[in-house]
């Protein structure tokens, strides 16, 4: 990550410049913080949310020095992806990304759609009530995650207004596109989703539905042993989402909403790391 964080500063440089550098390199102001405290500073602040100043103190800096070394590592994260189990240096970083790996190797998919609470927008800015969950009635933003049959997280998308339905998110992620060109994948979802499942048969695999009142009792039986295998399938996508809120900027989000997608996707990326090899 050393190598992009570089090239992005010599290029801000450039253009304050307005050409290239007249002296030579090395010379003039050094950075307070060197790449790998930056790197350190945003895991921090990451996981346990410590406040910018705080982390000014411990790193002997200014707080503005924290917030600037913050917003450029948490974006260089974001944009990594997510790693590939047993593939040293693939990433997957969009849908058709994980499609494609998921054809190519014959995995079968889970998704599921979580939500993080996020502070309620100002009364005089329009498009409010996008914000309101209809679960959890609080102001929330969705997000999609993938994850494979061991709970490993591929994929996460650019996170939706709560208000959003589960199932029109994916959609405007392009999920249907996937299933089109990608007729061989298979993927694993709950109740939510019943109406990709209807559109994408064989593809978008729900629960199986509950018989009706008066059935016979082994037709009932089979549906309970179903839906329970369905379920076990499926809940390694729940483990997922799991680690992911291990990190307590995702337990609860204070911050300015439009960083929380960049936030979101760089734990994800950080997340899949660690998990890619178990």
């Amino acid at each position: 990550m050393a190598e992009p964080w570089q090239a992005r500063v010599e290029g801000r440089r450039h253009a304050a410049r307005g050409g290239a550098r007249k002296r030579a390199a090395g010379a003039g102001a050094s950075h307070q913080l060197v790449f790998v405290d930056r790197l350190v500073a945003t895991l921090i602040h990451l996981r346990h949310d410590l406040p910018h100043s705080v982390l000014g103190l411990l790193f002997g800096v200014d707080r503005s020095t924290v917030t600037r070394a913050i917003g450029e590592v948490r974006t260089l994260l974001a944009e990594r992806g997510c790693a590939v189990p047993d593939r040293p240096g693939l990433r997957l970083r969009t849908l058709t990304d994980v499609f494609a790996y998921a054809q190519a190797e014959g995995v079968e998919l889970r998704l599921d759609a979580t939500e993080i609470q996020v502070r309620r927008p100002p009364a005089s800015r329009g498009g409010r009530r996008a914000f309101v969950s209809g679960k959890k009635k609080q102001n929330t933003m969705k997000a999609t995650v993938i994850a494979d049959w061991r709970g490993r997280t591929l994929w996460t998308d650019a996170l939706r207004p709560g208000r959003m339905h589960d199932a029109t998110a994916a959609r405007n992620e392009g999920i249907a596109v996937c299933f089109r060109h990608f007729p061989d994948v298979e993927v694993l979802l709950d109740d939510g989703y019943l109406g990709l499942s209807r559109d994408h048969r064989g593809q978008a695999i729900t629960p199986p539905r509950k018989p009706r009142p008066g059935a016979l009792p082994g037709r009932v039986e089979q549906w309970e042993r179903d839906r329970h295998g369905h379920s076990s399938d499926r809940i390694t996508v729940e483990h997922a989402l799991a680690d992911h809120k291990r990190w307590k900027q995702l337990t609860r989000w204070t911050h300015r909403r439009d960083r929380l997608p960049d936030t979101y996707r760089a734990i994800a990326s950080l997340v899949s790391d660690r998990t890619a090899t178990t």
